[in-house]
């Protein structure tokens, strides 16, 4: 791998292809050369984040000693990672970096007052301890010499890059050059897992993340990836805390598109504006999809029987598939959409592309049943954004014809814990029959102006007619809608984080 050194900050790094790329401003990055070869000790801190967790197993088959510390693990990557032997440190300390590892990896949630991080910089020069982002070194490691096949959009993207990766690894059982490696923002059910690394795979398909890098780059961890070709789901607004804007979140996606070889292909939604202003500028060729008239991919016929979907999926406007998804949602058939774009694109087989999405097994926390007691059916899902829960909420609906449908809330999010799109959580939640507002999470670290408040929302629910209250937080929820529930409820728990356990606390309360 390259090695960069804090005398190389500012200067000019060659990447494949023979692009010069500018390093961020202020890079303080230091890396050994020799990381592939194995038998390293590398920590990272906050290691329990989605994509922290699928690094370190991923470093960990590559043979390396793997250490991490981080605050409030909580499954499914906690699962993981202690499956895999990888220990837990916590809380944050810097005995966790005593004796020195060989390299640190910065979780993009670290921040300067970090106990390790501050260790970490205040070492002395002789003693310093080198240190990366979570990107970088996927870049240098596993991603420079494959081809790379990007997911990335403000929704959609875990489901539609474990999808991607599924067609990629049904195609693989007839013809091994597309057998993939993958590194997905989720635990993949199919897979069991949220990494692999074949060491033969020519392909890597990863999930693309807006979000900021590091403390020490603020840029989004999907410009370090250089797709030779990618899925551009949707762009709204979303993470708050780093973009200033939608102008700001538009800019980032721009960037990555236009990252894009004139020889790479985008697959990209028909119905969103803010897609289509940043992709005006590529350079690739552009393919859109969804279920508008006169696009390249276009979703016809979809029908929705429980918790299955049908359609017929055009290409050019001549049949390409009829295709069927074991998922409830108008919005999982889009994302199977985009999936098969993109792997017809680069020469998966229509056989393969059908078979794979007719066994896809979503991914944990998507839609997940994570109980049925008495009657009640508690859903765990990941939806942290007003357009995510609506989307959410109209799968169950279809999946559950006829049933109380209750919406339990954990503004948890930095998006969702801002009053940004209090109107749009409202409609979207609009859409349950009963709703339960948890308090917003560590509420303190917002303005109180810019705050969400709950019982805004609550009232303006009261005003549609739709039973709404709020909670202090899970213990309370639970306490307070166990005795309420009854056979057939759908109860829908809406969440980024842990919400206090509550998926295990509501179905023992039910037992």
């Amino acid at each position: 791998m390259k090695k960069r050194s804090e005398e190389s900050r500012g200067l000019d790094i060659q990447k494949p292809g023979g692009h010069e790329v500018q390093e961020p401003s202020g890079l303080d990055v230091r890396e050994p050369n020799g990381l592939a070869s194995g038998g390293k000790h590398i920590h990272l801190i906050g290691i329990c984040g989605t994509a922290m967790a699928s690094l370190a197993g991923m470093l960990r088959a590559q043979g390396h000693r793997v250490t991490g510390s981080d605050t409030a693990a909580y499954p499914p990557m906690s699962d993981q990672l202690r499956a895999m032997g990888i220990p837990i440190l916590e809380p944050y300390s810097a005995a966790n970096l005593t004796p020195a590892p060989d390299l640190v990896v910065v979780g993009n949630a670290i921040s300067r007052g970090n106990a390790e991080l501050e260790f970490l910089l205040d070492r002395p020069i002789d003693a310093r301890i080198p240190f990366t982002s979570l990107a970088a070194l996927i870049y240098d490691e596993f991603l420079a010499q494959r081809e790379r096949l990007i997911v990335c959009g403000t929704h959609g993207k875990t489901t539609t890059t474990s999808m991607l990766a599924w067609i990629y690894e049904v195609a693989g059982n007839s013809n091994p050059v597309f057998t993939p490696s993958f590194l997905i923002g989720g635990v993949a059910e199919n897979f069991g897992s949220s990494f692999r690394v074949h060491s033969g795979s020519r392909t890597f398909i990863l999930e693309g993340d807006e979000y900021d890098t590091a403390f020490f780059d603020k840029g989004p961890k999907f410009l370090h990836y250089f797709p030779d070709a990618a899925i551009l789901t949707h762009v709204e607004f979303d993470h708050a805390d780093i973009y200033a804007d939608l102008a700001a979140v538009k800019t980032a996606f721009m960037r990555m598109v236009n990252l894009i070889p004139r020889r790479g292909r985008l697959i990209a939604y028909d119905a969103n504006p803010n897609v289509t202003e940043c992709c005006a500028k590529a350079f690739c060729n552009i393919e859109r999809y969804g279920f508008q008239s006169g696009s390249y991919w276009q979703a016809v016929h979809l029908q929705q029987k429980g918790a299955t979907t049908a359609w017929t999926l055009l290409r050019g406007g001549e049949e390409f598939a009829r295709l069927t998804l074991p998922m409830a949602g108008e919005h999982n058939a889009l994302n199977a959409t985009a999936a098969a774009a993109l792997a017809a694109g680069q020469g998966v087989s229509v056989e393969a592309i059908t078979q794979a999405l007719a066994t896809f097994r979503s991914v944990k926390r998507r839609l997940e049943v994570r109980a049925e007691v008495a009657g009640v059916t508690i859903i765990d899902d990941f939806a942290h954004h007003p357009t995510a829960i609506r989307e959410t909420l109209r799968a169950l609906r279809s999946a559950y014809p006829g049933r109380r449908l209750w919406a339990i809330l954990e503004p948890r999010s930095n998006t969702l814990r801002r009053n940004v799109f209090e109107r749009e959580l409202v409609d979207s939640l609009a859409l349950a029959d009963q709703v339960v507002l948890a308090a917003v999470f560590k509420s303190e670290a917002i303005p109180a102006l810019e705050r969400l408040d709950p019982e805004h929302v609550v009232s303006a629910l009261a005003t549609r007619n739709i039973p709404a209250i709020l909670c202090s937080d899970a213990d309370a929820i639970v306490t307070a809608i166990a005795p309420r529930l009854a056979r057939k409820d759908v109860v829908a728990i809406l969440s980024n984080g842990g919400f206090g356990n509550i998926y295990e606390k509501l179905p023992a309360a039910l037992r």
